[in-house]
């Protein structure tokens, strides 16, 4: 099978005088004619084009990566929590294709980008794969077309960077072609909501791109929930994210006055959440990771000074989650000293879960990579078990521990050890072992006391 798939009937377009037809457009979306690309396919993208192919519609996904590529025509998934089986399921089908050729973005009827947008080592945002893939999509841009944005960004992007590049042609956004955003909803490894499960909120530049974007995520997801433009879908995103964030911050700080006082932040936690109304429960950890949490934020703090606003609620609670790692590591070799009076100098500690959340192999952000970089600096010799993950791969920040492979667990290495971290608490990993045979487990995620493991050992963080 090669890496096309049935091209959909051309719905819009024609000579530059004659109004697209919009209405031809929606009917295609909505019985699923219309074919649907899908540029990045990562931890957002993947899951989105599955889903567009399983529900009948002609997905053609995009990526610069041709090893991604390859494997996905080949029936093949990268990601763990993406079984293979689905992806060859909708192969076979025909419905998905992938290729790393952007010059077919002229095939597909809608284009949605599902590209990163990181920080800059100044903590401000880096647009940089929205500009260039925006640039590569207005290289192939044709009338008619729905171009929508799911990345998380401040409000204001759609419309102040995304436009203007889309319109240097001479095509008008709402006249020629059609700008949406839609900002992702995933959460890799929940298996009570899939991409399809999960309502999207949609916005449109002017009501025929509303319109399409919402016919389009209507035969995708489960509900479309439309707001009135595009900066308050950019601004629902962070909201939710900056929610997060903040209601985490909380109980990371929480943990530590309660641990002075002797309290278990965990069982405060079990109790509280009792209550029918007026509070949710958030826990603590040893720091916050994923592309979307300890980023986001940081993207509305950096819009709000155009207005010379100071978002300190906001940066507070970052501080706080940025600080816990660096603490868990502190923690860690106060433990060691307290307990077995070893120094931290050619300590041999074991991080448990580098994944930045359990039962997936996702490392974007991860504390662990920064516990194991603030222990080595100490002169801990620090080793990983990752049931997910085999190897940590190359990261911006953490060049260095690229490369590295997990170790198995066993009780003649767990018994060599001088302390485990608990940093991810996934299914797969033998606690039991763990705590009979390592001398000391911080653990950071209250892991062991929910396995009702005996506590001797173990040292909450």
């Amino acid at each position: 099978m090669n890496d096309s798939v049935v091209v959909a009937p051309r719905v819009a377009g024609g000579a530059a005088s004659e109004p697209v037809d919009v209405e031809a457009l929606v009917a295609a979306l909505r019985d699923r004619t219309a074919k649907v690309g899908i540029i990045g396919l990562g931890y957002v993208g993947l899951p989105l084009l599955r889903a567009a192919a399983e529900r009948g519609f002609s997905a053609l996904g995009f990526d610069i990566d041709r090893a991604k590529v390859d494997l996905l025509n080949a029936g093949g998934s990268y990601l763990c929590h993406i079984s293979t089986a689905s992806i060859a399921a909708v192969r076979q089908s025909g419905h998905l294709a992938a290729t790393a050729d952007f010059s077919r973005l002229g095939e597909v009827d809608a284009v949605i980008l599902c590209v990163p947008t990181p920080l800059t080592r100044q903590r401000e945002p880096d647009l940089g794969f929205i500009v260039s893939t925006t640039e590569a999509v207005a290289s192939h841009l044709r009338r008619g077309q729905l171009v929508v944005l799911e990345s998380t960004s401040y409000p204001g992007t759609t419309r102040e960077i995304m436009r203007p590049i889309l319109e240097r042609g001479g095509l008008r956004s709402a006249r020629d072609f059609f700008l949406a955003y839609s900002p992702e909803r995933a959460d890799p490894g929940n298996a009570d909501f899939a991409t399809g499960d999960i309502p999207k909120v949609v916005a449109g530049d002017g009501p025929d791109a509303l319109r399409l974007a919402q016919a389009l995520y209507d035969a995708v997801v489960a509900r479309t929930v439309p707001v009135s433009s595009l900066d308050t879908a950019e601004a629902v995103k962070l909201t939710e994210n900056i929610f997060r964030s903040v209601n985490i911050a909380l109980v990371n700080e929480l943990k530590i006055v309660f641990e002075a006082m002797g309290i278990d932040i965990w069982e405060v936690i079990e109790a509280a959440k009792t209550k029918p109304f007026g509070y949710m429960p958030f826990y603590p950890g040893p720091g916050l990771g994923g592309h979307c949490i300890p980023i986001d934020p940081f993207y509305l703090t950096w819009k709000a000074r155009e207005f010379a606003i100071a978002t300190r609620f906001i940066e507070l609670a970052g501080e706080i989650n940025t600080a816990m790692p660096e603490r868990v590591a502190e923690k860690t070799l106060a433990a060691l000293r307290e307990r077995s009076g070893r120094m931290p100098d050619g300590a041999r500690v074991l991080i448990i879960g580098v994944a930045y959340k359990k039962n997936i192999d996702d490392t974007r952000e991860s504390p662990a990579l920064i516990i194991m970089e603030a222990l080595e600096r100490e002169g801990a010799l620090v080793s990983f078990h990752d049931p997910h993950l085999a190897e940590i791969p190359r990261t911006r920040e953490h060049a260095q521990l690229a490369g590295r492979r997990s170790t198995p667990l066993s009780a003649a290495t767990v018994g060599s050890l001088d302390a485990a971290i608990i940093c991810t608490d996934h299914d797969a990993v033998d606690y039991r072992l763990l705590v009979e045979h390592c001398p000391l487990v911080i653990d950071t995620r209250n892991a062991c006391a929910r396995r009702g493991l005996p506590g001797e050992r173990v040292v909450k963080a």
